[in-house]
């Protein structure tokens, strides 16, 4: 497996592999292989890894920037991250998660944030805060991760693309 940023020829398999990985889940409104593509359109799309296994991509994940509401900058957020159901719980998913944050840090980003399974995104580094929120959401599932330098406070706003 290698862990890449996409090309233009990665788009067609990256949109199967997102909805593949999110037909079954409750918590989708399966709309994530459209908020990848308005994101790519509209250049917001600021880190895009896939999973490559032997020239099939079998994952992808993203990473937009996101506001906050006392003007800290440059926060991004972490998602849509998505795996191909035959390949998933064999470490694909958290290879592109570290690969995103990798690419963050060296890109000098000030954090991510990341809306998802506390469980498996705390391994990560992300943990909750109470001065960071996303309204609307239930506040176990908004977690944050700063790259040191120090924590922002207020209301996260994603993306226009993430509204599609």
């Amino acid at each position: 497996m290698q862990i890449r940023p996409e090309t233009v020829s990665d788009i067609s398999q990256i949109e199967a592999v997102t909805l593949a990985a999110f037909a079954t889940a409750a918590y989708s409104n399966h709309r994530e292989q459209l908020i990848i593509a308005a994101l790519r359109r509209s250049r917001r799309l600021a880190v895009s890894m896939v999973a490559d296994l032997e020239g099939m991509v079998v994952g992808h994940a993203a990473a937009s920037p996101v506001a906050i509401s006392d003007g800290t900058a440059p926060w991004y957020g972490l998602g849509p991250v998505s795996v191909a159901p035959g390949y998933q719980r064999r470490g694909f998913g958290a290879e592109l998660v570290r690969a995103v944050l990798h690419a963050l840090e060296q890109d000098r980003a000030a954090g991510c944030v990341v809306l998802g399974e506390p469980d498996y995104y705390r391994r990560f580094g992300f943990c909750r805060r109470a001065d960071l929120r996303l309204p609307g959401v239930p506040v176990e599932y908004f977690q944050a991760r700063a790259f040191g330098r120090g924590w922002p406070s207020g209301d996260v706003t994603y993306d226009a693309a993430f509204g599609v």
